[in-house]
C-alpha cells in the first residue's frame, strides 16, 4: 500500500498520497525510472536479432534480480488508474524507441510494431507464469530474425539465451 511505502520511506501517509495515488502509481514509477536509467540504444553493425535482443534484455533484467517485484509491476501497468495510464503511455514509448533503434535500418513502423506486441504479449505470458521473463528479448528477437529473413531466421529452441 501507499500507507507502507511512507512507513518504509519514513514519512507521513499524507506526504506519499501527495505524489502517488496507489499502490499500482508506485510500482509504474518504479519501472519507469529504471527503464529511463538504462542507457540509449546505439546504433552498430551487429545482426538484427543480437541488436533486438540486447535492447529488450537490458529491460527485463530486473525480472532476474526481483521475479515478484517484475510480476507486480506488470499487474499495475494494467491498472486503470489514469497516473497509472500516463506512466503506462511513456513506458510504451520507449520501448518502441528501444526496439527502433535497435532495428535500425532494417525495420519499418510496421515491424516496430509487431515487436511491441510481441514484447507486451510475451509480459503478459510471463506474468501469467507460462514464461520466464529472462526468456523475452529472445523470444522477440527471433520473431525479427525470422520477419526480417523468413528463412534464415529460424528460431532458437525456447528456453536457450545467446551466451556471452
Amino acid at each position: 500500500t501507499v500507507r507502507g511505502v511512507a512507513r518504509r520511506a519514513g514519512v507521513a501517509p499524507a506526504t506519499a498520497y501527495q505524489y502517488f495515488s496507489s499502490k499500482d502509481h508506485v510500482l509504474a514509477e518504479l519501472l519507469w525510472r529504471d527503464l529511463e536509467a538504462l542507457p540509449a540504444v546505439e546504433p552498430d553493425e551487429r545482426p538484427v536479432r543480437e541488436r533486438v535482443e540486447d535492447a529488450l534484455e537490458a529491460i527485463v533484467r530486473f525480472a532476474a534480480d526481483s521475479p515478484a517485484r517484475a510480476e507486480a509491476c506488470t499487474v499495475a501497468l494494467l491498472s486503470s488508474n489514469p497516473d497509472v495510464k500516463h506512466l503506462r503511455d511513456r513506458i510504451g514509448t520507449a520501448v518502441h524507441r528501444r526496439i527502433a533503434a535497435a532495428l535500425g535500418s532494417d525495420g519499418d513502423r510496421q515491424l516496430v510494431r509487431v515487436l511491441e506486441t510481441s514484447y507486451f504479449g510475451a509480459l503478459l505470458m510471463a506474468g501469467m507464469g507460462h514464461v520466464s521473463y529472462l526468456d523475452i528479448p529472445a523470444f522477440v528477437a527471433s520473431a525479427a530474425a525470422r520477419m526480417l529473413d523468413p528463412v534464415g531466421g529460424a528460431p532458437r529452441p525456447t528456453g536457450t539465451r545467446r551466451r556471452r
